[in-house]
C-alpha cells in the first residue's frame, strides 16, 4: 500500500511538471505572437532575414533558437553558404557558421557566427550564447532556456561602389557604431515532442530602442513531433509547423517534414512557405558524425518571373556523442 501511494505521487509529480512545461511553452508562444501588436521588437538594421537559412528547421535548430544550444550532447559544429539569385550582379550570398556543446549535466554553450553580402552592403553578426536545460522527468522531458548577446556590423564596400568612392556618404555609412542586440528562447522536448519559442532582439523589449528595417524577425514559434517506426526502411517522420513574424510583411507560416531512412543514414526534407516558396532538400549521415544537407528554394511569389531560386548547402560535425 505504501509503495502504491508512492508510485502514485511520483506519477502525478512528473505529470504535473509536463503539463507545466507545456503551458510555459504556450505562455511563451502566445506572448510572441501578441507582441507584434505591442510595440517593436528590433534591435538593429542586421536583422534576421525574411528568408533564413533552410538549416535551420531540422538540421541547425540553434539558428533559429538559442535555447537549442547544447540541448544534445557531444560538440555540433555547423556551417552552411547560401546563393540566391544566381546570375545576377552583386546577388546576395550568405554564410553561417556555429558550433554548440553541451558543457554540464545542464549547460550548454555556443557561437553562432553570420556574414552575408549583396550589392555594396556587407553584413556581418556573432553571437555568443548560454544554455540551461532543466530536467523535468526519467524519460527524456527537459525544459531549455537559451540566451544570446550579439553584435553586428554593416559596412559599404568601397571597391564595388559604380560611383564616387570619395563621397562623403559613404564614410559616414561606415563610421555608424555598432549594434548590440540579446536574443531569448525557450523549447520543450521529450524525444518526440519539440515545442519551442524565441524573440530575437530581447533589448528593445526594455529599452523601445528600434533601428529596424523592414524584413526582420519578430518573433519565432515551432511545433514538430517525431515519429519512429520500429520497422522497415522510414527511421523517423517528423512533421513541423513554424509560425515567424516579420517586420513590415504578413507573419509567415511554415509546414513540412523532414523523413530519416535507413537508420538515419539518408533523409528528405521539404517545407511550404506562406510567401509562395518551397524549400526541399536531400541529405547524407556519414559514420554518424557528418551530415550534409543539399537544398534549394523557389523564389517567392512575387519577383519569381524575374530571379532564380537559392541554392545552399549545409555541413555539421557531430563529436563526443
Amino acid at each position: 500500500m505504501i509503495r502504491l501511494n508512492y508510485d502514485i505521487m511520483r506519477y502525478s509529480f512528473l505529470y504535473t511538471n509536463h503539463m507545466r512545461a507545456l503551458l510555459f511553452c504556450c505562455v511563451l508562444l502566445t506572448a510572441g505572437l501578441c507582441s507584434q501588436q505591442a510595440m517593436a521588437q528590433s534591435l538593429s538594421n542586421t536583422q534576421a532575414l525574411l528568408e533564413p537559412s533552410g538549416t535551420q528547421y531540422f538540421q541547425n535548430q540553434y539558428l533559429a533558437n538559442p535555447a537549442m544550444a547544447g540541448a544534445d550532447t557531444g560538440l555540433h559544429i555547423n556551417g552552411a553558404y547560401r546563393n540566391q539569385w544566381n546570375g545576377i550582379d552583386g546577388a546576395p550570398r550568405t554564410q553561417f557558421f556555429s558550433a554548440d556543446m553541451l558543457l554540464g549535466s545542464r549547460v550548454g554553450a555556443g557561437i553562432h557566427l553570420f556574414n552575408d553580402e549583396a550589392g555594396l552592403m556587407q553584413r556581418t553578426r556573432v553571437a555568443l550564447t548560454y544554455g540551461y536545460h532543466l530536467p523535468l522527468g526519467d524519460n527524456g522531458q527537459t525544459l531549455h532556456f537559451g540566451l544570446s548577446l550579439a553584435v553586428s556590423v554593416q559596412r559599404l564596400d568601397y571597391k564595388s561602389v559604380n560611383g564616387d568612392a570619395d563621397d562623403p556618404s559613404l564614410g559616414a555609412f561606415n563610421r555608424r557604431d555598432n549594434y548590440f542586440e540579446g536574443e531569448y528562447g525557450m523549447a520543450y522536448t521529450d524525444g518526440h515532442w519539440n515545442i519551442q519559442a524565441a524573440l530575437p532582439n530581447v533589448r528593445s523589449l526594455f529599452t523601445g530602442d528600434n533601428k529596424a528595417v523592414d524584413g526582420g524577425t519578430i518573433f519565432f514559434s515551432a511545433a514538430s513531433y517525431k515519429f519512429t517506426p520500429e520497422q522497415g526502411a522510414v527511421s523517423s517522420f517528423e512533421p513541423k509547423l513554424c509560425y515567424r513574424g516579420v517586420r513590415g510583411y504578413d507573419n509567415i507560416l511554415d509546414a513540412g517534414f523532414n523523413v530519416g531512412f535507413l537508420n538515419n543514414v539518408a533523409n528528405v526534407m521539404a517545407m511550404y512557405h506562406t510567401t509562395k516558396s518551397i524549400t526541399a532538400g536531400a541529405g547524407v549521415n556519414i559514420a554518424q558524425t557528418v551530415r550534409l544537407q543539399v537544398m534549394y528554394t523557389t523564389q517567392t511569389g512575387g519577383i519569381r518571373t524575374y530571379v532564380d531560386g537559392t541554392y545552399e548547402i549545409g555541413a555539421t560535425i557531430d563529436l563526443f556523442k
